[in-house]
């Protein structure tokens, strides 16, 4: 098992990254805001997990350990696969999960895109021994390396909005809406935090 990488980003696309380690690409998928986190040609470390699939060997990457760890206990659940997995942590933090799962709030799992309720009444009967309680960390963005820059803001929410199943339109849409909020980050002499900005975004394609 791959548990973790180190090196220098290689590459970063809208889902995906790419770490130098001893002169190796090694490729992995992950959610936007560990995306955030990484820049090509900085030094970064993630954890992973490799899934493996009869045709495919596919990397997972995350901002730490616990988001890992949640991020294979959630698979453990009937129909939740290493994608809905992911789309999981990309709307809510680790924590965020276990509280919803504890609590059986049936509501907060199904802002994501391929949780109904039935589906989300499964998650919370099946995990709610599993996942653990909450506890009162979790309360930042992960980083996994320097905050992103605030120029490609947009085109990381959009996408990851898209590659959770919303339509392009209206990924645009949720953009636009909370591009204040970005505007604002900056204007308090920071970078837009892409983590919160695509939480925001989700809370009102949610409401629509």
């Amino acid at each position: 098992m791959i548990s973790f990488l180190s090196g220098t980003v290689a590459a970063v696309a809208p889902d995906s990254a790419v770490i130098d380690v001893g002169g190796v690409g090694m490729a992995f998928q992950c959610t936007p805001a560990t995306l955030a986190g990484l820049r090509t040609g900085e030094q970064a470390r993630v954890a992973t997990s490799l899934v493996v699939r009869e045709d495919s060997l596919t990397l997972f990457g995350f901002a730490d350990d616990d988001e890992r760890a949640v991020f294979e206990l959630l698979q453990t659940a009937s129909g939740v696969g290493p994608r809905l997995a992911l789309a999981m942590l990309a709307v809510h933090r680790p924590n965020s999960l276990r509280r919803a799962v504890t609590t059986g709030d049936v509501a907060a799992l199904t802002k994501v895109p391929g949780i109904g309720k039935k589906g989300a009444q499964r998650i919370v009967l099946e995990l709610k021994d599993r996942l653990g309680a909450p506890t009162d960390g979790d309360l930042g963005t992960p980083a996994v390396g320097p905050a992103a820059v605030a120029a490609p803001w947009r085109d990381q929410v959009h996408a990851g909005l898209v590659n959770l199943g919303w339509p392009a339109r209206d990924a645009d849409a949720a953009v636009d809406a909370v591009a204040p909020e970005a505007d604002q980050m900056v204007a308090d002499g920071g970078t837009p935090d892409v983590a919160a900005l695509l939480r925001a975004a989700l809370k009102r394609l949610s409401r629509t």
